[in-house]
């Protein structure tokens, strides 16, 4: 398991495009005992365009419905995976998200088409689309269940490196856009949904210069709504969701 480990950690950081990617999810998925793999945002793939990572092995015509009806975004086993923070089997979905008749049908069509137990590792980054990597097998074929952590281990590592090739944070780091602390205070506050008013009190200056402040950033960040500038903040990390619910 550690040899496998290190060795795709290797390939999978210097793969230079999503074959190469590919190529080695395939051969550690098959290491591990999985026949299929899928690396993937959890959006409606075929709206995304190219912009959404997507990477796996499924049966073409399983792929194609999925694609079809969007089940990038409603998918139970994507669902699941917004409430944990480490890998699970699909036989735990019911134990983490509540299963509609619909979702009933979507895993009664997955197992139709060939798939059975999986494995899915979360990858979910605050401001990105939430993702995840996951394996799975033929139905009826036994869960590999002694590979596990090492599967947990390479989920993420495959996330992050096809997150690095489809340049999922593209923002550069351009010192003109990083904020003053002056600056990133206003825009903490007006996320937090206080007024230029409100704000002027909190900070113990004029209303006047809380509207500079955040008009200064959102030109650095070229934007003209403050829920936009919101948004790029979180995105680059200047802000986080903990910052702003204080949790």
């Amino acid at each position: 398991m550690a040899r496998n480990a290190r060795d795709f950690v290797a390939r999978v950081t210097a793969a230079s495009d999503a074959d190469e990617l590919a190529d080695s999810l395939a051969l550690v998925s098959a290491a591990m005992g999985f026949q299929y793999y899928a690396v993937s945002h959890h959006v409606d793939i075929v709206r995304a365009g190219g912009t959404a990572i997507r990477v796996h092995n499924y049966p073409d015509r399983w792929a194609d419905y999925y694609n079809a009806n969007a089940l990038g975004v409603s998918d139970p086993v994507h669902r699941a995976s917004h409430v944990t923070s480490i890998g699970f089997a699909w036989s735990r979905i019911p134990d983490l998200v509540p299963l509609t008749a619909r979702d009933q049908r979507v895993l009664a069509l997955g197992s139709e088409q060939g798939i059975g137990d999986g494995f899915t590792v979360p990858a979910n980054v605050p401001g990105e689309s939430h993702g995840s990597c996951s394996f799975a097998n033929e139905a009826g074929r036994p869960m590999p269940d002694s590979v596990l952590p090492l599967a947990q281990l390479v989920g993420a590592f495959a996330f992050e490196g096809a997150r690095r090739l489809w340049s999922v944070r593209s923002l550069p780091a351009d010192a003109n856009r990083v904020l003053t602390d002056r600056q990133r205070d206003c825009v903490l506050w007006a996320a937090r949904g206080k007024s230029d008013w409100e704000i002027s009190r909190i900070l113990g200056v004029s209303q006047e210069t809380i509207a500079c402040h955040i008009k200064q950033a959102c030109e650095r960040y070229d934007v003209n709504k403050r829920t936009l500038l919101a948004i790029r903040t979180l995105f680059d990390g200047t802000l986080t969701f903990t910052d702003i619910f204080r949790r």
